[in-house]
């Protein structure tokens, strides 16, 4: 009998780890379990994009003959949403402005975000659709617009 209880106990308390590692809301173990599923192939066809995002750089690198701002951009799919990653290992004065005016562009509103400028360039920002905009925005197109607003900062920079 106390064995029992105590398996369920432990399998409770597994669940519960499972549900919070997962950001599950569900109360039942097959919800959490599905959950847990769709959480793990979420990380899987993240680790694709990344593992593209490199082999791109890497291709894209060794094919130009100047040396290119070394800016690492990562755009995740979110709910509502994306989480947009920018850093560059040199101050970059004015790329946030650049950067924000494509999110403006894209119809992007900026809901949370962290940024520092100091010895480094980092942001991370939380972005939603404009819900008054009809087109629906994805991730590539995110992390292009970026780029792009990237490669004219740089750009604009390089005659300064």
């Amino acid at each position: 009998m106390v064995s029992r209880e105590h398996k369920r106990a432990v399998l409770y308390e597994k669940l519960q780890l499972l549900r919070s590692i997962t950001n599950s809301h569900a109360l039942n173990k097959t919800s959490i379990i599905v959950d847990a599923s769709k959480y793990i192939e979420e990380l899987k066809q993240k680790v694709e994009r990344l593992n593209e995002d490199i082999a791109n750089a890497q291709t894209s690198s060794s094919s130009s003959d100047q040396t290119p701002l070394p800016v690492q951009v990562t755009v995740e799919t979110l709910e509502k949403g994306f989480l947009i990653n920018v850093f560059s290992e040199k101050s970059c004065p004015g790329l946030l402005v650049s950067v924000l005016e494509a999110f403006e562009d894209l119809g992007l509103n900026v809901l949370e975000a962290r940024v520092s400028c100091a010895d480094s360039f980092r942001l991370q920002a939380v972005g939603g659709e404009n819900e008054e905009e009809g087109e629906s925005i994805d991730a590539h197109a995110v992390k292009q617009a970026v780029a792009v607003a990237i490669k004219n900062w740089s750009e604009n920079n390089e005659h300064e």
